[in-house]
């Protein structure tokens, strides 16, 4: 199957006149970018330090790896890889050898793995030896034999020899069209198999482009990456792409967890981080201890998933750094709050779009525009959101309308601005007896009491509601009586249809591969606990 993603011509054309798709490729960039800042640190990862013309080296040598297997350009090659500076020298030598990327996160197994090949015909498949305990050799290869077209399996070994190390082979002269796809990406969510997502060089980079102004990214900025290296929100918001754009520096942190964090942060003076609420609310708690100097941190931005206001409001005296929130998709559209905005736009919004090209409705179940602060289902299109999916004609029915409008499946407020408040997922909102409760704003509630660390919100069929509410705590020490912390619920003056019909108190959350709260697995826990006869409030 092609691998494009195309845009109506008069929309291509509005989009290049404004400035937003330069007509650059990533190896274009690269090499610019290695000219003029080759003696600078690229990149800091384990005991590797690469400035950026050894990284333009290790990219020239994996390039020439990939064209030594027969690989021709336009193949795809599955890449899952863990937070190592190796995911830039593979990722960029794929693009320099013309070709394409498709991102998996080390937490994905053979059956991810696998679709994901199958899907794109992937040619090849790059692996880790080993991470977090897992040996990646032994699956990739049951992913081989499983999918036709998947000819080779290379394994990235710390300390080995870089790849493509005394191989010699012609790399292309030519570079491929800025409209052409660059990589690909894999579409969120906690049900069902991922969706592939197209994206050119024209329309990532442009997002990558304007995010870095916004985000105070620039050359002498230090990015850690957290978060997995292969998602959307650490690689494109503005993430480690955005930090080689701009000639900062890399730090690739093995675990997101403050352990692991704070010290790195400490040791390579880190100014910018992205972390999901969950991670947030970790390093929020261990700040409280001491012991690192986290002083040079100077943007914390939060996204993945709503952070509820109450944590937000946290951030700045507890961390000492200004929070940035961030909601986008792997699909396209990005919105953030900007660095000087009002702290309630801060800690109250999910920020606003990057671009002005960006068309953003905010409808009601049958469609029409709803006025600004009320809730809405949320459509938009514009110079870096997708058009259509890989290969999967029944999802692009779903989720573009017929003028090519993504249909991004968040249900938000719209305010002065453009700005957004998440009021969470079509499928997060519980219809108790009618009544619309959204699942984040109860748990925004929940996290105000100081015995709660955590809370997620589900649904449950219930005969009588049709839905009811079950709360999923994680308390921080104690838990309080349920009772109690039902009364205080109320009395935070919320409608009682609010309040939380039952309540479970757990260690801690079933959770996606990035680090997000799976609701399925969520709702699937407590119905077996339910149906084993265990307590429940």
């Amino acid at each position: 199957m092609p691998l494009q993603q195309l845009w109506p011509e008069e929309l291509a054309e509005r989009y290049r006149a404004r400035g937003h798709w330069a007509g650059e490729t990533f190896r274009a960039m690269l090499r610019r970018r290695i000219a003029e800042s080759g003696e600078r640190m690229a990149v800091v990862g384990g005991a590797e330090r690469w400035t950026y013309a050894e990284l333009g080296r290790r990219i020239d040598l994996a390039a020439a790896g990939f064209v030594a297997l027969g690989l021709q350009p336009g193949d795809r090659v599955v890449v899952q890889l863990p937070n190592v500076p190796e995911f830039l020298s593979v990722t960029f030598g794929l693009m320099r050898a013309n070709l394409v990327p498709v991102f998996a996160l080390p937490a994905h197994r053979e059956t991810e793995i696998a679709h994901f090949a199958r899907k794109a015909e992937a040619a090849a498949l790059v692996v880790a030896e080993r991470h977090d305990g897992f040996d990646y050799p032994p699956m990739a290869a049951l992913v081989q034999a499983e999918v036709p077209t998947l000819r080779h399996v290379v394994v990235i070994a710390p300390g080995a020899a870089p790849f493509g190390e005394g191989v010699r082979a012609a790399l292309p002269e030519e570079d491929v069209s800025p409209s052409s796809v660059a990589l690909v990406q894999i579409s969120g969510g906690s049900t069902g198999l991922s969706k592939l997502i197209p994206r050119t060089h024209d329309d990532y980079l442009y997002s990558i482009r304007a995010s870095n102004p916004i985000c105070g990214l620039d050359a002498d900025s230090r990015y850690l990456v957290a978060l997995p290296a292969a998602h959307n929100f650490p690689m494109s918001s503005p993430g480690h792409f955005g930090a080689i754009v701009a000639g900062a520096r890399v730090v690739m942190a093995p675990a997101p967890t403050p352990d692991v964090a704070f010290p790195l942060i400490a040791a390579q003076g880190v100014t910018i981080t992205g972390l999901v609420p969950p991670l947030a609310l970790l390093w929020l708690q261990a700040a409280k201890r001491g012991g690192h100097d986290l002083s040079s941190l100077q943007v914390l931005q939060v996204g993945g998933a709503k952070f509820m206001a109450e944590a937000a409001k946290r951030v700045r005296p507890e961390l000492g750094c200004t929070l940035q929130q961030v909601f986008g998709m792997a699909e396209g559209l990005v919105n953030y709050t900007r660095l000087d905005d009002p702290e309630d736009i801060v800690t109250g919004t999910q920020g606003r779009a990057i671009s002005p090209d960006d068309e953003v409705l905010v409808l009601d179940d049958a469609g029409a525009p709803v006025a600004d602060g009320e809730a809405g289902h949320l459509l938009t299109r514009g110079p870096y959101t997708i058009r259509a999916y890989h290969d999967d004609p029944a999802a692009n029915a779903r989720a573009f309308t017929p003028d090519g409008f993504y249909r991004t499946g968040d249900v938000v407020r719209r305010f002065p601005g453009g700005y957004l408040e998440v009021q969470g997922r079509a499928t997060d909102h519980i219809n108790r007896a009618g009544e619309k409760v959204s699942a984040e704003e109860v748990e925004d509630h929940l996290l105000a009491h100081p015995q709660v660390f955590d809370a997620a919100v589900v649904s449950l069929p219930d005969r009588f509601l049709g839905e009811r509410s079950c709360a999923f705590i994680i308390p921080d020490g104690t838990a309080p009586e349920q009772a109690a912390l039902k009364a205080w619920m109320r009395g935070r003056g919320i409608a009682a249809f609010k309040v939380p019909d039952q309540i479970v108190f757990v260690d801690d959350f079933a959770t996606t591969a990035v680090g997000k709260v799976s609701r399925k697995e969520l709702r699937a826990a407590l119905r077996a606990r339910m149906l084993a006869g265990e307590g429940t409030a």
